[in-house]
């Protein structure tokens, strides 16, 4: 047995897990959720602990993110140019964000499809330099409305023996 195998059958194992993945970009709470229930967790319990685990990146990238992008492009030119394109999808998704203000921030994290979340939201954040004290609970709102949508869809799934 392996040690994942071990950690998903034990109930600490659990939510762990679920945690760990709700902190995985691209991934996030969207596919957190989801999993949490399949290995039994309930989905309040899951979508508590994603939020949480969704959550924990975000003050570091909106502090660090630039500095590091900074330093990745000064050591490799192939890091580099992946940064930027990184960059540009984040640019292009700052535009909503810098016409509707933090209704904006909210509404990117919120909505629970690829290139959206709560990396997302952070960087976008980063980028425009955003305060913590403005961006953090902006986008925990976002991360709460989509993980009430994911739970009500985790939720739609279960119930309709998908």
């Amino acid at each position: 047995m392996t040690f994942l195998e071990i950690l998903w059958n034990s109930e600490a194992g659990k939510w762990i897990m679920t945690f760990l993945v709700s902190m995985v970009p691209v991934i996030e709470l969207r596919g957190a959720i989801p999993l949490g229930v399949a290995h039994g967790l309930s989905i309040p319990g899951a979508a508590f602990i994603s939020i949480i685990g969704n959550m924990v990146p975000v003050p570091v990238i909106i502090l660090f993110v630039r500095q590091v992008f900074k330093w990745l492009k000064e050591k490799s030119s192939k890091i580099g140019r992946w940064i930027v394109r990184l960059e540009d999808r984040a640019d292009h998704q700052s535009r909503m964000v810098i016409d509707y203000q933090m209704l904006g921030l909210c509404l990117l994290v919120a909505i629970p499809l690829p290139g959206t979340g709560a990396w997302t939201g952070a960087l976008v954040a980063a980028i425009l330099e955003l305060r913590l004290k403005q961006a953090v609970p902006t986008i925990f709102v976002g991360v709460c409305i989509a993980g009430v949508i994911v739970s009500w869809l985790t939720y739609a799934a279960v119930h309709s023996g998908l």
